[in-house]
């Protein structure tokens, strides 16, 4: 017997039914610090490239797609 059951609901209705925390204060503060940081010239491209490698899944091969896709957006017409 096979039995499928479909869920229809928003990443936050889902997030509540699985009792998970609202890390959406948190995660607006972190990126508030990040861009504060990039504005003051405090953040190096090197360390945007070790924050990404560690943040990625799988490993570097992960982080060379990561900086693919940003290297390209900074392309004129990209």
């Amino acid at each position: 017997m096979k039995v499928t059951i479909e869920v229809d609901c928003t990443p936050e209705e889902a997030r509540r039914a699985l009792g998970l925390p609202d890390l959406t204060p948190l995660h607006d503060r972190y990126v508030a610090m990040i861009q504060q940081s990039m504005d003051q010239g405090m953040v190096r491209p090197e360390m945007v490239d070790s924050m990404m490698k560690s943040w990625a899944p799988m490993g570097e091969a992960g982080a060379a797609f990561w900086r693919g896709v940003f290297e390209s957006g900074t392309k004129p017409g990209g």
